[in-house]
């Protein structure tokens, strides 16, 4: 399947680190995942709070990156369709 979402995702600059909300909370994660719309960093859905799926309800960006060191894939949450 072609995902037009994918092919058109932006390459902003990461706001942090680490996962925003975990780094306010106090909060601990797994993996790392930046939105390809705003930069957001956001934890994984292994991670306790999932805060990059929460991003993607709240705000609608479609597109994350992993933020791992050596990964490079794409997710689309609108299709359902990595890349």
């Amino acid at each position: 399947m072609s995902c037009e979402d994918l092919k058109n995702a932006d390459d902003p600059a990461a706001r942090a680190d680490g996962c925003e909300e975990c780094l306010r909370d106090g909060t601990t994660w797994v993996h790392l995942r930046r939105c390809l719309t705003c930069g957001h960093i956001g934890c994984c859905d292994s991670s306790p709070h999932k805060h990059a799926t929460a991003h993607f309800h709240e705000v609608g960006h479609p597109v994350i990156q992993s933020f791992e060191p050596g990964e490079d894939w794409r997710w689309c949450y609108l299709h359902e369709v990595v890349g």
